[in-house]
């Protein structure tokens, strides 16, 4: 069976272990071991593709703050702008909210009815308020993860597909990760393995973090009148629904759903579709003409919703970098910053320096 000798060992090559290996460049020799045909086939590439300093939590915003400019400087952003939009049932979520972005620093502006109109055509009179998060931007999600890659391979990584991993054994100084594609021995190995990341950890006697992967459901609609190019994300404060205009006058639409799964490939069951359909018409006065496709992806969260940077506190040589929810594209620079600096003890980058990375150290769930 063909073996693979590399200093660092990273499983999943989805967009947390695509960037971290690109971050680490030439500093390590980095083997991606993926066990898909193509890297970023379970979340990355099921994406909805925006970056929100909002989306996350206040813990998560510096590292999506850091990467903003990173992102902008290499043409990966473009400018989209959200609006939050609060039933009176909302209101007190939506102060939370602006109070939340207020203290990191975040744009934004409190809308009333009026604005929301001018906004959202034909918004259910419902929404009396919202928030509007101009600094909103879209993401290349496909140009991004495949920028990561070129400069992993670039720098020497190899990347290996097909390669799901059937077992993990310390031996001595290495650990040996036999896969569908040969065995890779190396003295560090990284848990970038996402919704399979729990899994990783049990096979290698790591720390029993749990990392629980959850379904989101994403349609994408014809609609009359059809959204404009130019609107805004639009989402609900409390967290029910949100909505995205795509090109070709066509509409992405969530109910924003977190249902609890085993990691698999997911795929969208019709009641969440049905729902969010549902839920849609009474947001606003459109028809929904037709569904395109629906589709599934992979959330995965540690218990306090925090993701997980750092070399375990009992498996000799492993390395956390998981529980990266539904943020994890939009941090991904800046996670990748943190995550090398952390791997190879080196100084943290100057963009990401101000950032309390001990927040995301496997410890804090060490009994």
């Amino acid at each position: 069976m063909t073996s693979f000798q590399a200093d660092i060992a990273i499983i999943g090559a989805g967009i947390a272990g695509a960037s971290l290996a690109a971050i680490i460049g030439d500093r390590a020799r980095c083997v991606l071991i993926e066990a898909e045909s193509q890297p970023g086939y379970h979340s990355t590439g099921r994406s909805a593709a925006f970056w929100s300093e909002s989306y996350g939590g206040p813990l998560v915003q510096p590292l999506t703050t850091a990467s903003g400019p990173w992102m902008a400087e290499r043409g990966f952003l473009h400018r989209r702008g959200c609006i939050h939009i609060a039933t009176a049932e909302g209101r007190p979520a939506l102060t939370a909210l602006a109070e939340e972005l207020e203290t990191g620093g975040v744009e934004h502006a409190l809308l009333d009815r009026a604005a929301l109109e001018q906004a959202i055509p034909r918004l259910s009179a419902a929404f009396v308020a919202g928030l509007s998060e101009p600094t909103c931007q879209d993401i290349d999600v496909g140009g991004l993860h495949g920028h990561f890659l070129g400069e992993a391979r670039r720098a020497g990584a190899q990347v290996l597909t097909d390669a799901a991993v059937d077992g993990i054994t310390r031996k001595g100084d290495l650990w040996e990760i036999r896969t569908r594609a040969g065995t890779v021995r190396a003295p560090v190995l990284v848990n970038a393995a996402g919704a399979w990341a729990s899994h990783v950890a049990a096979l290698a006697g790591a720390s029993p973090i749990k990392i629980q992967p959850y379904r989101r459901t994403m349609a994408q609609l014809i609609t009359d009148p059809a959204m404009g190019a130019d609107m805004p994300l639009v989402m609900d404060a409390l967290g029910r629904f949100y909505f995205r205009p795509e090109t070709g006058g066509r509409l992405w639409l969530s109910p924003h759903d977190e249902t609890a799964v085993e990691a698999h490939d997911v795929a969208p069951e019709e009641l969440d579709i049905a729902i969010a359909i549902d839920q849609f018409e009474h947001v606003v006065d459109w028809r929904v003409i037709r569904r395109e496709r629906a589709w599934a992806g992979l959330r995965s969260f540690a218990p306090d919703r925090l993701p997980v940077y750092g070399f375990d506190p009992t498996a000799r040589g492993f390395f956390w970098f998981a529980g990266q929810g539904g943020f994890g594209i939009q941090t991904a620079p800046a996670a990748a910053m943190v995550g090398a600096a952390l791997l190879l003890e080196a100084p943290l980058p100057e963009e990401v320096r101000a950032i309390d990375v001990g927040l995301y150290a496997p410890e804090r769930f060490s009994v």
